[in-house]
């Protein structure tokens, strides 16, 4: 679950430093909630915006590109190029400040939008149910959906590293748009480039003296690959809440941490059932290597007296499970 959410899309960092945001979002939600990490959110369209596309926020819509990428030359107005320390340094920025407003309280989590996901939004415009017109790049234009998902990860690995350097001690890779792919094209146009970004960000670090931090992916909706996702290079697999926890632990085993999987419309449901819901997924998962989370984002008009209930359950039922006769293994989170 995220302790903080929040999206950067311009370059007024001084503002944004200045602001009272830290405190209100950062500081006050920590001291509600016994969280065990934070995650800093930039908005995952600012890796199109490096490369030289325009996002603009449109109300009641959202992100959205006002010139979507339509033909294969429209690739060459892309920067092929990216200084991320340049196009990027504010987020880099925040993630510094974040650091130490959180004093060592919690570990601080960077991340960014994968290569397909980020393709997707780039074809569409925005979102879409179907996003038709992206996959259509794929089965059309098979060559020159690699080159722009190539584009992409070089700018992401970059952009990660660099998140490390300024201060991220975990990072997260969000493949959202997974589900819209079948299980042929996402071994073809995502799970490379997947794979790619967790060999070459590690190398990266090792070769810039820097931790080499563990790193989550979450590829909404690709039960399909689960197998493939747990020896993709990454430490944690998260999970949304449309597998069963058992299945997820049979498919992978015990070498790999699971995330997950709380359907997050769980909390309108009431204290007491949440309560029983987290018990259950608890159990289904098992204490070994495991962190409890919800299977996606919150939503606006939850309430955070429900999430208090969440995160307390989670407390609650991780130490009975972590008694020494009820476990074999390490402590849920």
């Amino acid at each position: 679950m995220n302790s903080t959410h929040f999206t950067v899309l311009g370059c007024n960092i001084k503002a944004f430093i200045e602001s009272d945001f830290f405190e209100n979002n950062i500081v006050k939600p920590l001291r509600r909630f016994p969280l065990d990490a934070a995650i800093i959110f930039s908005d995952i369209l600012v890796v199109p915006q490096a490369l030289g596309m325009e996002v603009v926020m449109v109300p009641g819509k959202g992100p959205t590109f006002p010139e979507p990428l339509k033909e294969v030359e429209d690739l060459l107005k892309l920067r092929q190029k990216v200084d991320v320390a340049v196009e990027l340094g504010y987020v880099f920025k925040a993630i510094t400040l974040t650091r130490h407003k959180l004093e060592g309280k919690v570990p601080l989590i960077g991340f960014s939008g994968a290569p397909w996901t980020l393709m997707s939004y780039m074809i569409e415009g925005g979102g879409s149910n179907t996003m038709a017109k992206a996959k259509a790049w794929l089965y059309q234009h098979p060559e020159a959906s690699c080159r722009l998902l190539t584009l992409l990860a070089d700018v992401i690995v970059d952009y990660l590293v660099g998140q490390v350097a300024a201060g991220a001690q975990a990072l997260q890779l969000f493949e959202s748009h997974a589900g819209h792919l079948g299980p042929e094209q996402f071994a073809e146009f995502a799970l490379p480039f997947i794979r790619s970004i967790a060999k070459r960000v590690k190398s990266k670090l090792q070769e810039d003296a820097l931790s080499v931090v563990p790193m989550i992916v979450f590829a909404k909706d690709a039960h399909y690959a689960l197998e493939d996702l747990a020896e993709s290079g990454f430490e944690v697999v998260g999970l949304d809440w449309t597998i069963r926890p058992q299945e997820a632990r049979q498919r992978t085993g015990n070498n790999i941490t699971l995330q997950g999987n709380l359907d997050p419309c769980a909390l309108y449901a009431s204290k007491e059932k949440i309560g029983e819901l987290v018990k259950k997924m608890l159990e289904g998962f098992g204490p070994q290597r495991y962190i409890a989370n919800l299977g996606h984002g919150l939503y606006p008009d939850m309430s955070p007296d429900h999430v208090g209930a969440f995160v307390d359950a989670v407390h609650v039922h991780s130490r009975f499970l972590n008694k020494p006769q009820n476990t074999l293994g390490n402590k849920s989170s």
